[in-house]
């Protein structure tokens, strides 16, 4: 009894101290954790590399997954990867006790194609990773996440989308050729155009329920070393909305766009407007501009920006490394509600060296009570809707969480044909014209509501069933790696399955992975822990 008494004011001391435990914990721990990361990766790269011994390491994969698929079928699992959940990006912890795990230790970059501009890698491989070997060589990924902790093979089976998505779109239309290990065993190359093309555009938005990934061929882009960043604050809603739109070709699929396009929406009515060109910085007054924004003792981006709101229309050149992790700080501004002292300057010259905490241990330090709170008292959604709804998605989040800032990714989808993929086509009236894409965005709503924090009752089951079911409405999707509060049938809805069920059965998927609603779902009973947690005090 006085056992569990202590443990249970352990807990709470813990949940309601998380801020000073990941600032004197977990941020030494997990930039030492990112260190020996670092320097395995280098090591690893320069003396131990075999990028020639890839297909040995597949065939290891492919020998454990006959070997599960060869068990008979009252012991046979479903299969998922040994990866840890603490290690993954997403807000959810799926169960992979209940499946067999299989280790798909690859972590290496194979080979750069700069005659095809085309990567090869391994799925571990990190955004960090990738962008510290491809940017001194003059290249980038045409998708780059701003999260360095990203794996490309989680974006590739789960979804991307950056600043330079209103050229290209998805990350999933950059990816040349993906690479797998089916439900048999059996190793294909997955292509646009090849026999296993109705695999290729199902993969994405798949969570790894239709094979193991083992390797991606990804498209790059020629690049300059900065950034040429201009800041345009803005007044009034339908101002910054008619401009984002204007400048991402919205209304005319040949004019001409700028490299990299976002906006922050800082309330109702103001909004900052980033737009980004490649550059060289030649001349002294050049030189003067340029900001080194990723360093240890300055403000977090998003802070950065806001000051614009005040100062008026501003330009600098940023490293073109830095500009691509310029989010990762401070995990946009997720930070914010897990560490409130962390943007102070006297934290920033002091510990500012030890940022972001890595997901790893944030996720670490994860209670049954922080869990619930993941959802119940704070956003954390990434949602894909037509652009020409823009006024209307920021006057629904406004009425449904009314927490600030707000992110918007400028993003083409393109219309792949019906039933291709788990996307469907555009809508007519979302189409650009002369093109066969939509422009859609990226809506970043991260933060905790007002009502919560002003004490309070927020109904998070309501608000976010009330954001599906307007998504839906719209055409829209959500990022899954979230919490959603999708039934089975909302969840078919949302998603075009027709495809993905046929991959299923053909592919030898059925029986050997989780079906994607059941990868993604929740853990937990969120509407009934949401209805528990609506008291402000609770």
């Amino acid at each position: 009894m006085e056992s569990g008494w202590m443990r249970k004011k352990l807990i709470r001391a813990m949940e309601d101290n998380r801020g000073l435990i990941l600032t004197v914990i977990g941020l030494p721990l997990s930039f030492l954790f990112d260190k020996v990361m670092q320097f395995r990766n280098w090591w690893y790269r320069e003396f131990l590399s075999s990028p020639s011994k890839h297909m040995d390491r597949v065939a290891t994969i492919q020998a454990q997954v006959v070997r599960n698929a060869s068990q008979p079928a009252g012991q046979r699992k479903t299969m998922c990867t040994a990866r840890p959940n603490w290690l993954s990006l997403s807000t959810t912890f799926f169960n992979k006790e209940a499946c067999h795990k299989i280790p798909i230790p690859l972590y290496d970059i194979l080979e750069l194609n700069e005659t095809n501009l085309t990567v090869k890698v391994e799925p571990m491989v990190t955004v960090g990773d990738i962008t510290r070997y491809l940017v001194p060589r003059g290249y980038t990924l045409a998708v780059t996440l701003e999260i360095a902790d990203a794996t490309l093979g989680g974006l590739a089976f789960g979804v991307g989308m950056t600043t330079y998505s209103h050229k290209v779109g998805l990350y999933q239309e950059t990816i040349a050729a993906y690479e797998v290990v089916l439900g048999d065993g059996t190793f294909v190359r997955a292509t646009r155009d090849n026999e296993y093309s109705d695999l290729y555009h199902c993969l994405p938005w798949s969570h790894g329920s239709l094979g193991f990934l083992v390797g991606l061929e990804l498209q790059i882009i020629p690049v300059k070393p900065y950034i040429h960043m201009k800041y345009i604050p803005v007044k009034g809603q339908k101002n910054y909305c008619e401009k984002i739109r204007e400048l991402s070709g919205t209304y005319d699929g040949s004019a001409e766009v700028p490299d990299y396009l976002e906006a922050t929406v800082f309330s109702k009515e103001e909004a900052v407007i980033m737009v980004g060109n490649f550059a060289d910085v030649t001349t002294k007054e050049q030189a003067k501009k340029i900001n080194n924004v990723t360093r240890w003792y300055k403000p977090w981006f998003y802070k950065h920006v806001e000051a614009f709101l005040t100062s008026g229309e501003g330009e600098e050149y940023i490293p073109l490394r830095e500009y691509l992790l310029r989010h990762d700080k401070a995990i946009f501004w997720v930070l914010e509600s897990m560490i409130p002292f962390g943007n102070h300057p006297l934290f920033l010259f002091l510990l500012g060296w030890m940022l972001p905490p890595k997901p790893a241990f944030m996720k670490l330090t994860t209670t049954p009570v922080v869990r619930a709170m993941t959802f119940t008292k704070q956003v954390f959604q990434d949602i894909v809707l037509p652009i020409n709804k823009l006024e209307e998605q920021i006057n629904k989040s406004e009425e449904l969480f009314d927490t600030y800032p707000v992110l918007v990714y400028p993003c083409r989808i393109y219309d792949h044909g019906k039933h291709v993929g788990q996307l469907r086509p555009p809508r007519e009236d979302q189409m650009v014209p002369g093109t066969n894409y939509g422009m859609f965005n990226d809506l970043g709503v991260y933060g905790v509501p007002r009502d919560v924090r002003e004490r309070r009752r927020w109904d998070a089951v309501s608000a976010m069933r009330k954001m599906e079911a307007y998504t839906r409405s719209v055409g829209g999707y959500h990022f899954m790696y979230a919490d959603t509060f999708l039934d089975r049938e909302e969840f078919n809805e949302m998603f075009d399955l027709t495809q993905y069920e046929k991959v299923r059965r053909k592919y030898h998927a059925e029986g050997a992975f989780p079906h994607v609603y059941d990868k993604t779902k929740p853990e937990v009973d969120v509407v009934a822990i949401g209805k528990a947690y609506m008291d402000p005090l609770s």
